[in-house]
């Protein structure tokens, strides 16, 4: 993760500190949010996510190590205790309440930014949102995948509710092989057939509705050894 693309939160109960850090953090290309105590960071993290927390030990009320272990309950967002104390039994205890690093005070502003970047780098990207097609086209048949329609040109095909269930399922993992067996669960899950026999048999009378040539099928596949796949154009 890039520094640009992060947005912090800044937990400490001395106004100095805060301002300090955030104006040093900004220009560093973060965004920043300032809490002043537990309770204030509670209600902005009740509204907005974080990529990363940064949070001072020894405030008034609940202090740090108290709200690192409740947050950790709660989110995987790192988070980045700050202390005056830098004994080994604080630092343990930080890092048991779930904290991903520890750095006691005082401490220099690049040391702090070095710690930052460090977690963001181990912090993994976002996977890209699989986007589904809304209709799948197999030569002159489409299946619309909303509405669990099948149709040939303007003639809607009718589909058994065993063979609409088919589809459901190869809808959702085009171009991937799928299983005897897990054709026979999730048909189960809906109370359909329940025998890997009774699958092939539906295979088969899928294929008619859906193949040019059902002998020779290029849309539903048969993969040796791993099961069907639907392949759509």
């Amino acid at each position: 993760m890039k520094a640009d693309d992060a947005h912090l939160l800044i937990v400490d109960d001395d106004e100095r500190i805060r301002s300090l850090l955030r104006k040093f953090l900004v220009r560093s290309g973060f965004l920043v949010t300032t809490a002043r105590d537990a309770a204030h960071a509670r209600r902005i993290l009740s509204g907005l996510e974080f990529d990363l927390i940064v949070l001072d030990v020894m405030m008034p009320g609940e202090d740090g190590v108290t709200l690192c272990r409740d947050l950790r309950h709660k989110l995987t967002t790192p988070i980045m205790l700050l202390t005056a104390k830098a004994e080994t039994d604080d630092r343990i205890s930080g890092l048991e309440a779930g904290a991903d690093d520890y750095l006691a005070k005082p401490f220099e502003p690049k040391e702090l930014l070095l710690r930052i970047n460090a977690i963001l780098r181990r912090v993994p990207e976002p996977e890209p949102a699989v986007v589904l097609p809304k209709v799948m086209h197999m030569g002159p048949v489409r299946y619309d995948i909303e509405r669990a329609e099948m149709w040939r040109g303007a003639d809607l095909v009718r589909l058994t509710a065993t063979e609409s269930q088919l589809m459901r399922i190869f809808s959702a993992s085009p171009g991937a092989p799928i299983t005897r067996a897990q054709l026979v669960e999730e048909l189960s899950r809906s109370g359909g057939q329940t025998q890997e026999r009774a699958v092939d048999v539906q295979i088969t009378r899928l294929r008619r509705k859906i193949e040019v040539d059902p002998k020779q099928p290029r849309y539903l596949q048969t993969v040796r050894g791993a099961g069907y796949m639907l392949a759509p154009e």
